[in-house]
């Protein structure tokens, strides 16, 4: 074992830890040295959003310690950037192993640092989370949770008094504060337990009217109050809000997917308990297709990602992409706001750079702008504050089955977009119409466009590694062909530097720096390769476009798309 990695081992054996986390040291020291050597090779990265990684004991693993770490370190930069106010923060947690400990945990730390903390009495999802920062004037939030991913993994959103998450300088910042840490023993533990504070139903109850404020159309759900929606919470704490939501907006026919319903953070009925995977919607498309439902939805663990299942043009069950899912409500969004006579003419629509450019064309032909922002909601949440007084936030969204409707809080908010779609399904069904043919005659109308997603997991050291060196290749050696059209851009925001490959101009790149490229082909296609900023993993985005006449034409042309996309698939491959 390396000498430094042995020093932190001897740290923890030696310091004032509890007995069953030395007792769990000792064992990997004799069973599974290898695991140790992972488990203390690094200090657990606390991020721009916060932490996030496996749960177990050590300095790269999420456990106590390092959550009791960097709530001190959070606490003291709250202190200090509010220094001539009593400070305030809520904290919630998921359905995850360990959640509410962490949240305790949290609560308890901030406490003992005179912080005035509204803790939830139980789990409930992160949009409230976000509502609730807003709602009670807070400074500052945290949420324990690690959204999507398997069940292993946990970890700690922390957001700032916008109720968006940290972007600079307050992520940078924090992210000293917590660095600054170095020992258990540097953390207030206890002390200031009055200052904790349980919240419940009184904020659920006024979440729940601002979610019921949105809706657009409550006279087309009165005439489809019996939409038959299914809907899957995958053992999350969606179950908290969104049926109450859907019986708030007038939705009678809700049906449970009853496998799933109750919160538990084994996930037994799934791998990865997220929204984009075919197997964590599986048993919602039974019940679905059992009951000839009109719309399935689906959300993940702390209920800031929504899957959505429909028939498509056969009568087939599937499930959209989050593209497509983003180009229905962004239309509906600006369609029935004209239509009801509450579009305003500085209306604005946000979405992010990987996110399908379908939306910016729409935005473009009914005159509203579009702001593309980097990944991540708290960059859309930061741009809402830019724009306050000046622009009207409609409708933000992303690639990643997230969507945020109106300003009353800055995250992705899977419950009220459960409810939006559901409304969008009603509308379309009052027209005698379905969600999917309002998307090809979207598609007829503005481009056809078929976008893809590959993730590619590399864990540990050894994938930091590998996963550096794709993207040093693609910067160094960029493809100039990719299915045989022409690479005319490249987009390294990086370097914030978009380079045209034929006249060799370079302009700059108005975001801030972030570790992700784009290949824009001739015919508008675009390629975009980023490491995920909090999963082992490195995502290729890929977006190809063509145009129909028809409905009649998209079965064939939307199969050609994807044959496009699978030949550059293997162009890119090493």
């Amino acid at each position: 074992m390396e000498l430094d990695i042995q020093i932190k081992v001897d740290q923890w054996l030696n310091g004032n830890y509890d007995t069953a986390t030395k007792d769990a040291i000792r064992e990997l020291q004799a069973s599974n040295p290898s695991e140790l050597v992972d488990a203390f090779y690094k200090g657990l990265e606390f991020g721009t959003g916060g932490l996030r990684g496996i749960m177990g004991v050590g300095t790269n693993r999420i456990n106590q310690y390092t959550i009791g770490m960097a709530t001190q370190g959070f606490a003291n930069y709250l202190v200090k950037s509010f220094p001539d106010q009593q400070v305030r923060i809520a904290v919630a947690h998921d359905s995850r192993n360990n959640s509410r400990l962490f949240a305790e945990i949290t609560a308890n730390v901030m406490a003992a640092n005179g912080i005035q903390v509204f803790l939830f009495e139980a789990l409930r999802p992160t949009p409230e989370l976000s509502f609730t920062i807003r709602h009670l004037k807070c400074q500052g939030g945290v949420v324990c949770t690690a959204s999507h991913n398997p069940r292993e993994y946990n970890g700690y959103k922390a957001y700032f008094n916008d109720g968006g998450q940290l972007v600079p300088p307050h992520d940078k910042n924090v992210i000293i504060e917590v660095q600054k840490i170095q020992s258990v023993d540097e953390v207030k533990w206890t002390g200031g337990e009055s200052n904790i504070h349980l919240i419940g139903d009184e904020i659920d109850k006024e979440y729940i009217a601002m979610v019921k404020g949105l809706s657009v159309y409550p006279d087309v759900i009165a005439r489809q109050k019996d939409l038959k929606i299914v809907y899957t919470p995958i053992h999350g704490t969606g179950i908290t809000l969104v049926p109450d939501v859907l019986s708030q907006f007038g939705f009678t026919n809700v049906n449970l997917v009853e496998e799933q319903i109750v919160p538990d953070g084994n996930f037994p009925t799934v791998v990865y308990p997220n929204p984009e995977e075919s197997e964590a919607m599986s048993f919602g498309l039974n019940k679905a297709k059992e009951i000839d439902a009109d719309i399935l939805l689906g959300t993940d663990p702390d209920a800031d990602r929504v899957g959505i299942g429909v028939k498509d043009n056969h009568g087939n069950w599937i499930l959209l992409n989050g593209n497509q899912t983003a180009v229905l409500a962004f239309n509906y969004m600006i369609e029935a706001r004209k239509k009801k006579g509450i579009a305003q003419a500085n209306d604005m629509v946000v979405k992010t750079i990987v996110t399908t450019d379908m939306i910016d064309i729409i935005a473009s032909r009914n005159d509203i702008n579009c702001y593309n922002v980097l990944t991540g909601f708290k960059w859309i949440a930061e741009l809402i504050k830019a724009k306050e007084g000046s622009e009207n936030y409609v409708i933000g969204g992303e690639e990643s089955y997230g969507l945020m409707i109106g300003d009353q809080l800055r995250d992705k908010d899977a419950v009220s977009a459960v409810a939006f779609l559901c409304e969008m399904a009603a509308y379309e069904k009052d027209a005698g119409k379905s969600l999917f043919s309002k998307l090809v005659e979207l598609y007829v109308e503005y481009g056809l466009f078929r976008e893809h997603l590959i993730s590619i997991t590399k864990k540990g050291r050894d994938g930091q590694e590998q996963i550096a060196a794709m993207m040093d290749r693609f910067r160094n050696e960029p493809p100039q062909m990719l299915d045989g059209v022409e690479v005319v851009a490249i987009l390294d925001y990086e370097k914030q530097e978009a380079k045209d490959l034929k006249s060799g101009q370079i302009s700059t790149i108005d975001l801030p720096k972030s570790n992700v490229l784009q290949f824009v082909l001739v015919d508008g296609s675009k390629i975009s390769a980023r490491p995920s900023g909090t999963e082992p993993k490195i995502k290729f985005y890929f977006s190809v476009q063509g145009i129909i006449n028809n409905s009649e034409e998209f079965d064939s042309k939307y199969a050609e798309l994807g044959k496009r996309i699978d030949n550059i698939i293997i162009d890119l491959a090493p």
